[in-house]
Formats: C-alpha cells, structure tokens, sequence
C-alpha cells in the first residue's frame, strides 16, 4: 500500500492558470528543487506537503503547442499517482474540457482547482457543483495568491484523498460566470502596439544588463586586489600543473570566480525582471504583440524570452528554451548561440571598444549581432511542424506583482546558475587551462592567423579568437600592453574583429549545454553554420567598409 510519503501528486494546468502561486502557497512559499519526476524525464519543481507527498508544479501547458515541456508535462500527469488539476475560473468554459482532452487523465485520482476567483463577479458555486458532479471528484474554486488557513488545509485533505476521475461521456460544457475580463492595452493597438511591446522589452533586459555590468565593474578590481592576488602569492610554490589549473588564465579560481562574478548579477536582475513581467502578466502581453514579428524569422513571440534571457547567461538561455515550441526550438537555440551577448561578452565588448578609443562601436556592434543573427536564423531553420492541437488561446490579467512571489521565482533561478550552469563553467575552465598547460592553446593560435589574415586582421589577434570559443571573455587578451594592439588598428577593423570573434563560433560552454539538451549531431551542425554565416557577414562588412 502506497504511504503519503511515497506518492507524488502533479499540479497540471495552462500557463498563467495559478499553479506557481498554488505551488507556493501548498508547500509553504519554499522555493523546492528543480529535479526529474519520478519516472520520468521531466523537470519541474518539486516541494514537499504538509502530509508528506511530493508535490510537482508541471511545466505550463501551451495551446497550439508541442513544445518538450507540453508533452513531457502531459506524458507525466499521466503517470503521477494524483493529478491536481488547475483551470481558471474566469475561463472554465473553454479551458476545462480542454485540459481533460490533453491530459487523459480519466480513471486517475484527480482534484480539480478553479483559480482567479477574484475576477469573478459573485458566486462560482455553480460551476463547483456542476464540475463535481459531472467528474466525481473534488472541486475548489479560490484565489491561489491568497490561499491559507481552513481553505489550504480543506485543499490539501482533499489531495491526499483524493477519487478517481471520471470522465463524462459526453463534451463538458461547463456553465460560465460573470468575470472581469482581461482588459486591452497599448501592446494591443493596431498601429504603434508592436513598437511599445518593444520599447518595453528593451526596457526590462537592456536596464538589468546594464545595472549587472557597472556592478561586477565596479567589484572585480576589489576582488582581483584584496582575494585573487593573496591566493595567487600563496601558491607560487606549487607546481606548474596545479597552479595552471587553480589560478592560471582558465583557472578554477581566477576563471571561475569570473565566471561568477559577470554571470551571476545578470542572472539575478535579469531573473528579478522576468519575474515582475511574469507575476504582472506583461510577459504575455509582451510577447504575444511580438509573435508576428519573430514569425517571420521562424520563431515564436514567447521564443523572445529564452533569447533575450541569454543575455545573461547562454547556458540558462537554453535550458528555458525547453518551453519553446518543437518547430522552433532549435532555431531558438541557434539564435541565442548567435545573438545573445552574455554578460562576458558584453563585459568584454565594451571594454575592446573602450581601450581602443572608440566606445560608440558598441551600438552598431549590436545592431549587427542582431540583424545577422536574425538572417542567419530565417535562412538555416525552415522545418515546420505540426503543433499539438488544443487549439484556444486567451489573454492574461495584468495584476500587481507580489513580492514574496517576485523573490520566490528570483530565488529559482538562482538556484538553477548555481546548481546547473556553474558546475559546466568549472568543467570548462579545467579543460582550458589543461590545455593551455599542455601548449595546445598556442598552437591553435597559430593555426588561426591565417584567418585573421583573409579579413585584414594583424596575426597577433589569433590567440583572442582562439580564447573566445572557450570563452567569450577571452577577448580580453587583447588589452595586454594596455591595449596597444588594439589603439594601432582602424575603427573598422576594431569593429571587425570583435564582431568575428563574437559570432565565429558559440563558446564551448554554450555548445556543451547545447550537446546535453539537443544531442551532438545537432550542436556540431549549429556550430558549422553559425561559421559560415559569420565569416559571410564578416566578409560583407569588410566589403561596405571598403566601398565606404
């Protein structure tokens, strides 16, 4: 006989239905661990009930949608001993008969919560009853950001009870109630709607990035003085091999401190932005006046987030590109290994183009990133695919964020730099400084001179590019003699080749993750065509610069 303890009970719902904030309040505003159901392949957040149950908050599930989170959601709903499912009680009508067409979940212990009854004008006791009686199992309807107290303790009874669902013989046509409607907004407008979605996306990445870049500015010379020195001193007796790896240039000290220093803060603000737009719902609207825009380049409008989020960190980029529809995911991918300038690159963009006496580079260095990155993107992803057919779509409330919910999502993502993308940038720094240990470095910088050469590039800028594909900070060789190299080149030059070493391939870290998510096959052919397309667009460039 199956104990609480050894059961596993599955929030299954739409996006923007609740679970999070259910998640939340059911497990005791803990944040949970992101792990893999039991049984399964899925990830998803996991916390534990009162009662003892595991409680799993699924991936939302998309309409239209075949995205790996979708099926891998529905696949585990199916498989988990209860099923809590989570409809909106403002949408009952539609999504109810919806959500049990998806999960076939009939036979299964089930409870079924009806959330946003704070936009409902008078009683849901109707619905409640109806969906009871129809399903046979037990139905709450409540405001999930506000549940506590009798209502929580009724509710978790009622999951740890909970009877097997029965699923009527006929369509469900549930009875509808009076709500308040999403209302329209900017994003909306016909005409200037798409330009404000996008001055309001620029605003809540651009701002954070930038916030994240003056901070680990200003504290890397603090901790290169009063941390990295000292270690450095105390260590010069060890030998070779041991300082190479500890505290030489891809040390596991001196670089992976870095690699926490630029990432981590860029992580966390950005992190804290998508939370805000998330618990407000600007997110979807956001995304949903962009969607015929990103079409057009073989994306989704909800693509945009994952791209932009790579901003901060590649490596968590693609991670939540697993939300990403199966027609678009790859290019999604592809995109953000293009496109998304990490906080290293960024960090090391701007100080190229400082060090060089020419800062304002960096505003035509990202229009590039972004123009090419969106061709190379439209012109190597052309697959189409059937999505999975549930076919209903609604808009989201727009609502004032709360902060224990902010700082819950904020407290998430962190955990996932840390547990998931930190451990790759440590095993990449290991592997770097074997090989500059081992000479491997200098002999492929050797080997990259010649390309250098092709764009009128000097030779001695090799070893930048070489570094660049282990990591993308690994432009900053070129400040060496205080940037001597770089004062002696051409602005167009400058500009060339911090574009080159930017785009000719994703760091390796990148297409690590890329190989654990997507498999080899697919990160070896990415990486051939981001080259191609950046030696082509390098070489255009080269071209207007000449004619110019």
């Amino acid at each position: 006989m199956l104990t609480p303890e050894s059961q596993t009970a599955v929030l299954l719902g739409f996006e923007s239905s609740g679970k999070s904030a259910l998640f939340r309040r059911l497990t005791g505003d803990k944040t949970g661990l992101v792990a893999n159901v039991r049984g399964s392949t899925v990830s998803a957040r996991m916390g534990r009930l009162p009662t003892g149950m595991v409680l799993a908050d699924l991936p939302g599930i998309r309409t239209e949608d075949d995205s790996r989170s979708t099926k891998d959601a529905l696949r585990t709903a199916v498989a988990a001993d209860i099923a809590v499912l989570v409809v909106r009680a403002t949408h009952a009508e539609a999504e109810l008969p919806l959500l049990l067409d998806a999960a076939d979940a009939g036979g299964k212990r089930a409870v079924l919560v009806l959330t946003f009854t704070d936009k409902i004008n008078g009683s849901t006791e109707t619905l409640q009853r109806y969906c009871r009686e129809r399903l046979g199992i037990a139905t709450f309807a409540l405001d999930a950001r506000d549940l506590q107290g009798t209502e929580r303790d009724q509710l978790l009874q009622a999951i740890r009870e909970a009877s097997n669902l029965r699923m009527p013989a006929r369509r469900l046509k549930p009875p509808s109630c009076s709500a308040v409607l999403p209302s329209p907004n900017w994003f909306e407008h016909h005409r200037w709607g798409r330009g404000a979605a996008l001055a309001m996306t620029f605003l809540l990445f651009a701002v954070p990035v930038l916030l994240a870049y003056l901070f680990s500015t200003w504290l890397q010379p603090i901790i290169d003085m009063n941390m990295l020195e000292p270690i450095r001193n105390r260590l010069t007796w060890t030998p070779p091999l041991a300082q190479s790896i500890l505290v030489g240039d891809y040390g596991l000290i001196t670089l992976g401190w870095y690699s926490f220093l630029w990432a981590f803060p860029v992580v966390v603000l950005l992190g804290l932005s998508v939370a805000v737009a998330e618990e407000s719902g600007l997110k979807d609207r956001v995304t949903d006046a962009l969607d015929g825009w990103m079409r057009r380049i073989g994306l989704h409008g909800r693509d945009l987030i994952p791209v932009l989020s790579g901003f901060g960190c590649n490596v968590v980029a693609v991670f939540q590109s697993r939300s990403c529809s199966a027609c678009s995911r790859k290019a999604c991918v592809s995109m953000i290994a293009f496109v998304s300038a990490c906080s290293y690159q960024i960090g090391a963009s701007l100080s190229l183009f400082s060090s060089a006496g020419h800062p304002w580079l960096f505003v035509p260095y990202l229009l590039a990133l972004g123009l090419f990155g969106a061709l190379h993107t439209r012109i190597w992803h052309r697959e189409h695919h059937t999505p999975l057919a549930i076919g209903y779509r609604s808009d989201t409330f727009l609502q004032r964020p709360g902060i224990r919910a902010v700082h819950w999502r904020v407290l998430g993502v962190s955990k996932q730099f840390v547990l998931q993308a930190m451990p790759i940038f440590l095993g990449i720094c290991l592997t770097a400084a074997l090989l500059e240990w081992a000479g491997i470095m200098s002999t492929l910088a050797t080997a990259a001179a010649p390309v250098l050469q092709l764009f009128q590039l000097p030779a001695d800028a090799s070893a930048a590019l070489v570094f660049s594909v282990l990591r993308k900070d690994g432009l900053l060789i070129l400040n060496q003699g205080e940037g001597s190299l770089l004062q002696a080149m051409q602005p167009g030059q400058v500009f060339i080749l911090v574009y080159l070493a930017s785009t000719l391939t994703a760091c390796l870290v990148t297409l690590w993750t890329v190989r654990q998510e997507l498999g080899w096959r697919f990160a070896s052919m990415m990486a051939g065509r981001q080259a191609i397309t950046s030696l082509v667009s390098t070489g255009f460039m080269l071209l207007l610069l000449r004619l110019c």
